[in-house]
C-alpha cells in the first residue's frame, strides 16, 4: 500500500508565494518520476512540473521562471515552490509519483500513484 499526501495549499494574493509538499509513504522500493499536475474548474488536468530521480526537471511554459520543483529522496517527498502567483494559477494541485513496490513474492510492481489534491486559490 502506497499513499501520497499533499499539503501547503491555501489562499494567497496575486504576486504571493506558496510551497506545496507531497510525501509518499508505505511499501516503497524506489521512486522514479515525481510531478505536480493541476486542474482548474471546467478545465482538463495539466502537467505543471516534473522531476526525475536524478534531478532533471521540466515545466509547463505558463509557470517557467515562477515555479520550482524539487525533491528530497531520503524523505520520499516532492515540493513545488510557487512564486509570483497569478489568478490563473488557481486550481487543485495533485502530485503524481511513479513508484516501485515489492510484492509478496519478491518481485517489483511499478505503477503511478496520485495524491488527493490540495486547493490553491489566488485572489485579491
Amino acid at each position: 500500500q502506497v499513499q501520497l499526501v499533499e499539503s501547503g495549499g491555501g489562499l494567497v494574493q496575486p504576486g504571493g508565494s506558496l510551497r506545496l509538499s507531497c510525501a509518499a509513504s508505505g511499501n516503497i522500493f524506489s521512486i522514479n518520476n515525481m510531478a505536480w499536475y493541476r486542474q482548474a474548474p471546467g478545465k482538463e488536468r495539466e502537467l505543471v512540473a516534473g522531476i526525475i530521480s536524478g534531478g532533471s526537471t521540466n515545466y509547463a511554459d505558463s509557470v517557467k521562471g515562477r515555479f520550482t520543483i524539487s525533491r528530497d529522496n531520503a524523505k520520499n517527498t516532492v515540493y513545488l515552490q510557487m512564486n509570483s502567483l497569478k489568478l490563473e494559477d488557481t486550481a487543485v494541485y495533485h502530485c503524481n509519483a511513479d513508484i516501485a513496490s515489492e510484492t509478496y513474492n519478491g518481485r517489483l510492481l511499478r505503477r503511478g500513484y496520485w495524491g488527493q489534491g490540495t486547493q490553491v486559490t489566488v485572489s485579491s
